[in-house]
């Protein structure tokens, strides 16, 4: 069903792709003028945008500068990790009973996808697709608190791809990462919840991840 999209979710969407692109860095400062004259809109919506993705801790608002684009440190990468794995592997164990086949092959669409964005090395979609990946069965385990939480904690790392192209080894490491979308998928198919709640949890959001650019 199509969900309407007001002037501040389109605002939001624009800024959480500029920072996706790497157009928008770290610590820089938004230009809030410059986004109305790009989506040719007030500036209502875009302080809105900018309000909500401050308090999802993706923007910073700070006094006498305006809002900047946070970057994770090593510490708080560390802990989101630790809370991402323990709430999505919770998820897909509620999720697990409700995925039909047509969810399943959507879930295997997307895993090719990314196979096919890293040879390309357009890392921008991988990032994308991963995402889209989660969400067909977050979006299943009928929780709407638990899903609202885990999309909030996972913005949080659009700032953490960025440095995915500098990696020497960036393909292997988002080719063993997508090997583990796979065997999540199997796990689905499966039905093996304990096994999928352990493999998320421990497996695909270990801590020691945190460390890389990588988004999972």
């Amino acid at each position: 069903m199509y969900k309407f999209q007001s002037l501040k979710d389109h605002v939001y969407d624009y800024i959480a792709d500029q920072i996706l692109k790497g157009n928008l860095l770290p610590n820089e400062k938004i230009n809030e003028n410059k986004i109305c004259q790009e989506l040719n809109i007030s500036r209502t919506p875009v302080r809105e945008a900018l309000i909500q993705l401050s308090s999802e801790d993706v923007l910073e608002n700070v006094p006498r500068k305006g809002f900047m684009l946070r970057s994770l440190n090593s510490k708080e990468a560390a802990e989101l990790y630790e809370v991402v794995g323990v709430l999505d592997g919770y998820a897909a164990v509620l999720a697990c009973p409700n995925l039909t086949e047509k969810i399943l092959k959507d879930m295997d669409f997307y895993i090719n996808s990314m196979d096919l964005a890293i040879t390309s090395e357009n890392y921008e979609m991988y990032y994308k697709q991963q995402e889209i990946f989660h969400q067909l069965y977050l979006f299943e385990c009928g929780n709407s608190t638990l899903i609202d939480t885990l999309v909030k904690l996972k913005n949080k790392f659009m700032t953490k791809h960025y440095d995915i192209s500098k990696m020497e080894d960036a393909k292997s490491v988002l080719y063993e990462t997508n090997n583990e979308h796979k065997e999540i998928l199997r796990l689905f198919r499966e039905q093996k919840t304990a096994e999928l709640n352990t493999y998320i949890r421990d497996i695909h959001w270990e801590v020691a991840k945190s460390k890389t650019e990588v988004t999972i």
